[in-house]
């Protein structure tokens, strides 16, 4: 059974890395511990975000490609009992931008990850400002004191295409 799993996964992989448009990269953002394949070069932006009450250096890779963004994003917010609402905030946030609630969350593990209730995988619907229709594909989670926000966002989301951002997350074990 194991085997049929993995055979789907592996020819969407492949039919992926062909493709033209995804040119798929290892990329370990500095300072955050975490790595990630993305399909494009991805840029980066730092900026203060308030979480939990206090500014804190917020840092974010992204790109586009093929009607979609890809961003992997982290904090550190330097107290444990800041992780959960800094977490809580992040998954509002990411409600707000489309006008939407969540269509289906689910817990999220990724190995190396500090356990939290509040780590979560969300899939989101509704629209950008400009009345665009959009989906949205996020994962929250947490290494310590340091939170994680990846997701792919697009009119259309290519499902595994974000199977694979997704499931290429990895943080130190």
């Amino acid at each position: 059974m194991r085997r049929l799993k993995l055979c789907p996964i592996l020819i969407g992989t492949v039919m992926l890395a062909c493709a033209p448009t995804l040119d798929w990269r290892e990329v370990r953002p500095e300072g955050s511990g975490a790595l990630a394949l993305f399909p494009c070069k991805p840029k980066s932006q730092a900026r203060i975000a308030t979480l939990a009450g206090s500014g804190v250096a917020m840092t974010m890779l992204s790109c586009d490609v093929a009607g979609m963004t890809f961003a992997l994003s982290h904090s550190e917010v330097g107290d444990p009992s800041r992780v959960a609402p800094a977490l809580i905030e992040l998954r509002s946030a990411l409600a707000a931008n489309l006008g939407a609630s969540d269509v289906r969350s689910a817990a999220f593990e990724l190995a190396g990850m500090t356990p939290n209730s509040q780590a979560l995988r969300i899939w989101f619907a509704g629209r950008l400002p400009d009345g665009t229709p959009a989906e949205e594909h996020a994962v929250l989670f947490v290494r310590g004191t340091r939170i994680y926000q990846a997701a792919v966002l697009g009119a259309r989301l290519d499902e595994a295409a974000v199977r694979i951002f997704i499931e290429s997350l990895r943080l130190p074990v």
